[in-house]
């Protein structure tokens, strides 16, 4: 059985993204939001565990929400406001619910990228 993990490095600051809220939501056939999970990246700008697994790893659509714009005011950068980026959704699929999806994020105040790891 397949899962999702992610992890958040802030090239800014050349070091792990700790302590940013994720969220993860499944959408829906008419475009729907359902919250999945909730967690904190750790010191490594990772998440304790998987995002999503088991019986609850299936095919579809997904959004990982990312709050940088938060993650930046707490370590004391001067943001705008509106921030430029306050929160990162990253849409994508889940084809093959066998397989290991990993959603890495890279980020600054006015940047990120992301691709499918390994």
């Amino acid at each position: 059985m397949g899962y999702l993990t992610t992890h958040v490095l802030d090239s800014a600051h050349g070091c792990p993204g700790r302590n940013i809220p994720v969220a993860l939501y499944r959408i829906g056939r008419d475009q729907a939001r359902e919250l999945v999970k909730r967690t904190l990246t750790d010191d490594d700008g990772r998440c304790e565990r998987p995002v999503l697994e088991g019986e609850d790893f299936l095919k579809g659509v997904y959004e990982l929400v990312f709050s940088v714009g938060d993650y930046y005011r707490n370590r004391g950068v001067a943001l705008p406001e509106p921030a430029f980026l306050d929160d990162v959704v990253l849409r994508f699929g889940i084809a093959d619910p066998s397989e290991h999806y990993h959603v890495p994020l890279l980020i600054s105040p006015y940047g990120y990228s992301t691709y499918r790891g390994s």
